[in-house]
């Protein structure tokens, strides 16, 4: 691996066990500024004092989140963007550059994509060309890597988030995002079909706390390298608690119920 990379690799990534809690803070570019990314720097505080690897955000945010002191915390630049507002959501565009992550003092950057969008084609042609100019500058790429469109009935499923994963890391991505499948065993085949760390999405709200915790759990036993959530934990009432939480069942192999207790 090249140097730099590996340095970065470590930023933004336990050096120890290779596992990694990113919170991403880029959900204002697609629905605006909801609950929980009005005030960033707060959020980013809150997060890093809980025990997160990385925070994620769109280029023009760190300006509005930069801390001086505290906990240190790795920087993502994310990439890719579309609206709600747009009749094509899941159409992802590229609306930076390595180049701006690296002016930025970023650790890696990373893209979304959609298979089985219309746009499909160049949301990978768009993967493939970043991943190959981060290489060139030893910038890690996290690839967040789902399967919406017309023909997916269940972008859960075993064989399709493998598939995604897959995808991933035959386009160079460093690092691959993807949802969970709902069970240890299952989740296992999509780990066991990539070379290089797979992280776990929160997805929608979920109904509570532990249903976070078991879900991050089972895919770290699975073989999983972390999660990659934002909505559960940046809207949950005490974001510093839930990371410290999930901190000690990525980073120290907690069972549920004594990570629960930390709640």
């Amino acid at each position: 691996m090249h140097l730099g990379k590996a340095i970065r690799m470590e930023r933004i990534m336990n050096r120890n066990n290779g596992r990694t809690i990113v919170v991403p803070l880029d959900h204002g570019v697609t629905v605006g500024p909801i609950y929980g990314l009005v005030d960033l720097r707060e959020t980013v505080n809150l997060v890093a004092e809980g025990g997160a690897n990385a925070m994620l955000m769109h280029k023009g945010i760190p300006r509005c989140s930069h801390r001086a002191g505290g906990k240190d915390i790795g920087l993502i630049i994310h990439l890719s963007a579309s609206t709600t507002l747009s009749p094509f959501p899941n159409a992802k565009t590229i609306v930076g550059t390595v180049t701006d992550a690296i002016k930025l003092g970023a650790d890696a950057v990373s893209v979304h994509v959609n298979l089985g969008d219309e746009a499909e084609p160049q949301m990978l042609a768009d993967l493939g060309r970043l991943c190959s100019e981060a290489n060139e500058w030893g910038m890690p790429v996290l690839a967040m890597m789902y399967a919406r469109g017309p023909k997916i009935t269940n972008e859960y499923d075993p064989d399709v988030v493998s598939h995604c994963a897959r995808v991933g890391v035959e386009l160079g991505a460093d690092i691959v995002k993807v949802n969970y499948t709902g069970d240890i065993d299952s989740f296992a085949r999509v780990v066991d079909g990539c070379c290089v760390p797979v992280v776990i999405a929160g997805g929608p709200k979920l109904e509570s706390e532990r249903d976070l915790v078991q879900m991050v759990h089972d895919s770290i036993r699975a073989g999983g390298s972390g999660l990659s959530v934002g909505r559960n934990i940046f809207q949950h009432e005490s974001p510093a608690k839930i990371v410290a939480a999930l901190h000690k069942v990525v980073h120290e192999d907690w069972d549920v119920d004594a990570a629960m207790a930390l709640l």
